[in-house]
Parts: C-alpha cells; sequence; structure tokens
C-alpha cells in the first residue's frame, strides 16, 4: 500500500488512472474467496469525520463507523433482523414487556484492564440518559429508561416505565456500544477525543481533520453471534483517513493508497465497477431517506397547502434521476425501503403536479408575482429559509439544494440557502429558526418515525430532537406508542403504516432520495462485512497486499 498524501483539488489524474483501470471491461464487483491473511493494516478513505467521537452523545452516522471498531454491544443483530447474543450471553422479556434480564458473557474485559461486568453496562445506560451526555440520539431510543439494577456480577435488569419493544434493536446499535466506565469518568471533553471499549481493535491515533488509527487488542475473545472468525482480528491495523473531497478519494482508490473508499461518487460508480482491481459494494439505509422537512409550527410552511404545493409542484424524481444517474433512487417516504415497517401505499399519497401545486397556492391567498417572479401575499415575498451547512456537503447536497432551489423559484418560492457553521445551524434548529431542514440517518427499525414525527421529539435550546418538522400530532403520538408497547411485527407495521400515511398526507415531509452506501474497494481489501445499519464493519476484514 502506497503512501497517502492528500490533494487538495480536483484533478484529471485520478480521472485518468480510473478510466485507465476500466478499459479491460472485467468486473470487480464481488469480493475473491482466499483464506484470511494475518497481519498487515487496511486503510479505508472517509468523506468526513465525526464532530463527537462519543456515539452515546452524537448522532452523526460517522460516529458509529468509528466507533464500532472499538465498542461491542451488548447484542448483534443478524441481515435478517434476528437478536444474538454479543456481550450479553442471554435475555429475558418481562411478561409487561417492562423489564428486559440480561446475564453477561464471562472473561470480557475492556482494554484498559477494567472488567466488563453489570456495573459497568448500568454506567453506560445511565451515562446515556444522562442531560449532562446531551445524548442528541440514543436516549431517545430508550426515552422511557427507568433505571439499571444490578442483581449480580454478570446480571441486571433493565427497567422501563412502559414497554418498549425496540429496546433491543436498540441495544445492537453502535450508539449503545459499551465504554469503560473508567473512561467515562473522566467527562465529555475526553470522550470527544478518546473511546475505550471491549471491541478487536484499540484506538491509537486521533488526529482531527485526518483521521484515526486502530491496533488490533490480542485479548479479543468475544465476537458477535455470526462474526465469520473467532479470535482477534485479522488486521493488526485500521485506518480511517479523512479525505472530503470525492476526486481524493477516487484518486487514493485507483492510486493504490487506500484499500477503499467511501461515498463513491455516483459518476463513477459505472467505472469502478468495470476494473478488474476493484469492486463496488452498494448498501441501501435503513432509516429515514434523505429528506426535507418543512417546519409545520411557524412560516408559511405551517400552512399545509404550502407545504403540499411546494412537495407537488417541484419534480424531485428527475432531479434526482439526472444528478445521481439513477444510482439513487427518489423516494416517496420519509422512510427507507431497506426498514422493517416500510409502507410502499404510502408514496402512492402524492405525486408531482405542478398544477395542483399552483391552485394550492392560489387557495393559500400567494396570488401575487413580484418582479423576481416570486409569489406574494398582501405585498410579502413567499420567501421560506433553509439553514445549510456547505461544509458538511456529502453525496452533492449542495448542488442538489441549488437544483431544488432553482425548481422552487420557478413554483414562486423564494428558497433562500442560509450557510453557517455547524454551530450556528445547531442554535438555529434548537429554537425553530428555519422553514426547512434536511435530514437522513439510519437505523434498521420503524420505530426510526417515532424519532422522526413524535412531539416528544422536538428540538428545544435545551434538547436534541429528530422531528425536525416539529409536528404535533395527537394521533401520530398514538400511534407511535402503540407500536412501542407490542412485540407483534404485524402490529407493529400496521401502525407505521398509519403514521406514514398521515405524515404524508400532511406534507409533513418532502422525501428526496433513498440513501445508499456506495464503497469502492480494492480486490486487496477482503472480508468486509456490513451491519445491518447499512455501515462497513472490519472485524473479519483482511488485507492480500502486506
Amino acid at each position: 500500500m502506497k503512501a497517502l498524501h492528500r490533494p487538495k483539488a480536483v484533478t484529471l489524474l485520478a480521472v485518468s488512472a480510473l478510466a485507465l483501470a476500466s478499459c479491460s471491461g472485467a468486473s470487480g464487483s464481488d469480493q475473491k474467496s482466499e483464506e484470511p491473511v494475518k497481519g498487515g493494516k487496511l486503510t479505508y478513505a472517509v468523506n468526513a469525520e465525526p464532530v463527537n467521537l462519543d456515539p452515546h452523545a452524537s448522532a452523526q452516522d460517522v460516529t458509529g463507523l468509528f466507533a464500532r471498531p472499538v465498542l461491542d454491544s451488548l447484542v448483534s443483530m443478524d441481515a435478517k433482523g434476528t437478536i444474538r447474543p454479543w456481550l450479553a450471553s442471554s435475555w429475558k422479556i418481562s411478561e409487561d414487556q417492562k423489564t428486559y434480564s440480561f446475564t453477561l458473557r464471562k472473561g470480557v474485559r475492556f482494554t484498559d484492564g477494567t472488567p466488563f461486568d453489570a456495573e459497568a453496562v448500568k454506567a453506560n445506560l445511565d451515562h446515556i440518559v444522562d442531560p449532562k451526555t446531551k445524548s442528541e440520539m440514543a436516549a431517545g431510543y430508550i426515552e422511557p429508561y427507568e433505571g439499571t439494577k444490578v442483581t449480580g456480577e454478570r446480571t441486571l435488569e433493565v427497567s422501563f416505565s412502559r414497554p418498549h419493544s425496540p429496546f433491543l434493536n436498540a441495544l445492537s446499535t453502535a450508539y449503545f456500544g459499551m465504554q469503560s466506565p473508567e473512561q467515562l469518568e473522566k467527562g465529555a471533553d475526553a470522550l470527544a477525543k478518546k473511546l475505550v471499549g471491549t471491541g478487536p481493535f484499540v484506538m491509537k491515533d486521533f488526529t482531527p481533520r485526518e483521521g484515526i488509527t486502530y491496533t488490533r487488542n490480542d485479548q479479543y475473545a468475544w465476537g458477535p453471534a455470526g462474526a465469520r472468525h473467532k479470535g482477534p482480528a485479522h488486521l493488526k491495523e485500521l485506518e480511517f483517513t479523512v479525505l472530503t473531497e470525492d476526486s481524493a478519494r477516487l484518486g487514493a482508490l485507483t492510486g493504490g493508497q487506500a484499500h477503499a473508499v467511501a461515498n463513491v461518487p455516483p459518476a463513477a460508480v459505472e467505472q469502478v465497477e468495470a476494473s478488474p482491481d476493484l469492486r463496488m459494494e452498494k448498501r441501501q439505509a435503513p432509516g429515514g431517506a434523505y429528506t426535507y422537512y418543512p417546519n409545520t409550527e411557524k412560516g408559511p410552511f405551517k400552512d399545509a397547502r404550502v407545504r403540499q404545493a411546494f412537495r407537488d409542484g417541484i419534480d424531485f424524481e428527475t432531479v434526482v434521476e439526472k444528478l445521481y444517474f439513477g444510482v439513487f433512487a427518489h423516494a416517496t417516504n420519509p422512510l427507507s425501503p431497506a426498514t422493517p415497517g416500510y409502507d410502499k401505499r404510502a408514496g402512492t399519497h402524492w405525486r408531482h403536479n405542478p398544477k395542483k401545486a399552483a391552485a394550492l397556492l392560489d387557495e393559500a391567498g400567494w396570488t401575487g408575482r413580484d418582479s423576481g417572479g416570486y409569489r406574494t401575499k398582501d405585498g410579502k415575498r413567499l420567501t421560506v429559509t433553509w439553514p445549510f451547512v456547505k461544509a458538511a456537503n456529502r453525496e452533492q447536497r449542495s448542488t442538489l439544494a441549488e437544483q431544488i432551489q432553482a425548481e422552487a423559484k420557478d413554483l414562486g418560492f423564494e428558497l433562500v440557502l442560509d450557510t453557517g457553521t455547524q454551530h450556528e445551524l445547531a442554535a438555529d434548529y434548537g429554537k425553530g429558526e428555519y422553514d426547512v431542514m434536511d435530514l437522513s440517518w439510519q437505523r434498521a427499525d420503524g420505530d426510526a418515525l417515532r424519532n422522526l414525527f413524535s412531539s416528544a421529539s422536538i428540538a428545544t435550546p435545551e434538547k436534541f430532537g429528530q422531528n425536525a418538522s416539529r409536528l404535533d400530532d395527537e394521533r401520530v403520538d398514538e400511534w407511535l406508542g402503540d407500536a412501542l408497547a407490542t412485540t407483534d411485527a404485524k402490529k407493529r407495521a400496521a401502525l407505521y403504516a398509519k403514521v406514514q400515511r398521515q405524515v404524508t398526507n400532511e406534507a409533513a415531509a418532502f422525501p428526496v432520495y433513498v440513501v445508499s452506501y456506495l464503497m469502492g474497494a480494492s480486490e486487496n481489501a477482503q472480508g468486509i462485512d456490513w451491519d445491518p445499519q447499512a455501515y462497513p464493519t472490519f472485524y473479519d476484514a483482511w488485507v492480500t497486499d502486506q
């Protein structure tokens, strides 16, 4: 593997190298079946880094990616959605579904030497819900959490104030990864920069804006059920290097400086697939599709007719098809089709209809036009503001936003992209000072709808929440609550279908595209796996070019 240099600008070199690699017309889409090789270092180039490494606090997708090599979970989830043992060897659920009793695996230790026991689990769950943690997501997953009772060195009971069927699913994610109690006690600043867990790798070095390096945990002997091997990881070292430019990551892959790269540009997918030395791996992400959420609480989008006009009047499908070359599918539902409980019928409740959109705006009183071509009402322009952080750009979302902005103008909306910093956006978000906000995130459970649309998930200056539309609908809250209270998959799906249809009918979301994880990899890198959230995992990975 060649040394990695960080290209600062788009160059022709990456494109030329990829084109030459594609000339043979052979496909490298399938991993070679070889015996695993011990040792070596795998370099994975990513497009972003976490603002905060602590998955208990952060809601970023990339936080889960960075945390997983270090942090194990109590349970795992297989490709079929079945919950399987990991750090917990067994568990029972009480008849009222309010109490979960766990027995932990023997002989597990954190890499700082701290024993993994029931007290450690309690410390982690308590840390997640502690207001000082300022959890952006994990605490919401277990919102009715009452507490954890330690009943023995390796036994514990987790209690909820009401039935909470998605708990085991939530526990399987990296956001509930078990951290050393010793590290937890050091506080938020320390956790934001360093993770200590029981995982197959130990965090060696983290340099902001450059990346993170992990070394193998040679004592590791407790991989999740279903892993391809037992014992320590095959790799001696694992490196995630941050290359924000698409061309830089592509050049690192084609130039042999990275074994695999995240977020291959859709325009380059076919070329990577055609290379005999490379392969494309695609996983449709479960959870929330990439969606624009209108503020239903105030401003122009408080009027459902204006929301419907914006959604129906913009040709999202054509914009997505042209920009992403068909690699990403147009979304018709705020949930991804890969999510348990996805209702395909909800997407049939609306379609692109500019004539209907114009009529709705007329009905809502936006009948005038000013010199700029924008609609007006009582002399006021139809302006909607979207706080947008270009620095956080991924999947060409800045370009997409500009194209939607042009479509909105044709419809009569002035869509203002209010660019600023991540901190400025967070402040506006907590106060509800916006008209539209964009969001996507990964979760393999229909309970994602609770995060997105429960009134309890509306953000405040003191509390982060993912209900970006600020929807407060008693029926939606009731259906989401009923879904929490049952483990019957069919009943949950029926309740989630009601939610999806209701928010669609209310135009509380403008679905844009279904997120897919696009990873390009060298044939020298094998055994990279995927978890149910569509994150790549590296416990079973190995490299052949040592």
